[in-house]
């Protein structure tokens, strides 16, 4: 199944990306590799993972405080969020009905 990206989502994504690679040259790298891997999991088994509210449902990093979350469409996986687990929850509610 495709994977696409509310651009908000892929706006956050590539926002962590940054922040870690100021961080620390290199946790960049580190970062997209913990999220391809959920989102390569979430594509393989995109009903295997729990629903968070209503028809979202989260998909945890390893490594890194980041929750991919996401909603099973007729011909796609939409990732609605990168979020980040401590940091104001439930921002991305409103992305889901824009869809």
């Amino acid at each position: 199944m495709r994977i696409e990206f509310h651009p908000d989502a892929l706006a956050e994504y590539q926002a962590a990306v940054a922040h870690y690679e100021d961080r620390n040259p290199g946790l960049g790298a580190r970062f997209i590799l913990a999220i391809e891997k959920a989102l390569e999991s979430i594509r393989q088994a995109p009903e295997r993972w729990p629903i968070l509210e209503d028809d979202v449902r989260r998909r945890l990093t390893r490594v890194f405080p980041f929750a991919v979350l996401y909603t099973i469409e007729l011909e796609y996986v939409l990732i609605v969020a990168i979020m980040h687990c401590h940091r104001e929850p439930g921002y991305w509610r409103r992305r889901v009905y824009e869809r």
